[in-house]
């Protein structure tokens, strides 16, 4: 039968060990193994603790082992021999900036979706899309308005969160995104690397832009107005 020395930890070492298990920057088979450590180091078999952990009593070996030659570094999974696979950013790009086919139902791509399309892991393409500043989910656009009475307007909006009535509730609804008949002087900007879809500032809406409402609880009673 074989048999291991004791393992001791330092302050220092358990306290990292700990770190470990909690962080949520370390990946979880990481925090793992600094488990498996942890519960060696507190004097628990091997066979204990692979029974407690769910794990067989080789892993706990291993990284037992591990540990007592190379610290915490030794925790982390070393590289594999061999050329690692290399992906086409800019085939990644184009195919990101070419809208999604019309029968698709998409708007626009999310990582996931492109990655069922060409082939390569979402996390290989939200991190190229980090490297080039793409966000496909990003809309920017601006917008002046002519209303005289704009000020007046924003001041009782802001003043019915900031100090609304008496038991009252102040709710905002939101519109939903490109459900609308706008109109527009130019076409929408497309994505670019550091760039987001942009629109211009002289679009206009077609119907109910604005609506405001009050509902008098003890009543029932509905008060609203529409622009």
């Amino acid at each position: 039968m074989r048999y291991s020395p004791a393992l001791v930890l330092s302050d220092r070492d358990r306290g990292e060990l700990v770190l470990m298990t909690r962080s949520g920057r370390v990946p979880s088979d990481v925090g793992f193994r600094a488990r498996i450590v942890l519960a060696v180091a507190d004097c628990n078999s091997t066979a204990d603790v692979a029974s407690a952990l769910g794990t067989s009593a080789p892993t706990v070996r291993k990284w037992r082992d591990r540990f007592s030659a190379e610290g915490a570094d030794g925790l982390y999974d070393r590289e594999r021999s061999g050329r690692p696979p290399v992906v086409d950013e800019g085939m990644v790009i184009a195919e990101t900036l070419t809208p999604p086919p019309d029968d698709s139902g998409l708007t626009h791509w999310s990582s996931r979706e492109l990655s069922k399309r060409i082939g390569v892991s979402h996390n290989e393409i939200a991190a190229i899309w980090r490297n080039w500043g793409i966000q496909p989910h990003g809309t920017e656009s601006f917008k002046f308005s002519t209303d005289p009475e704009l000020d007046a307007k924003i001041t009782d909006i802001v003043g019915l969160y900031m100090d609304p009535p008496e038991n009252a509730i102040v709710l905002c609804i939101d519109e939903k995104s490109q459900v609308q008949a706008l109109e527009r002087s130019q076409p929408m900007l497309p994505v670019a690397p550091g760039l987001a879809e942009r629109r211009s500032h002289d679009y206009k809406r077609h119907g109910t832009t604005s609506l405001f409402a009050a509902l008098e609880v003890a009543t029932g009673r509905v008060t609203d107005q529409y622009e």
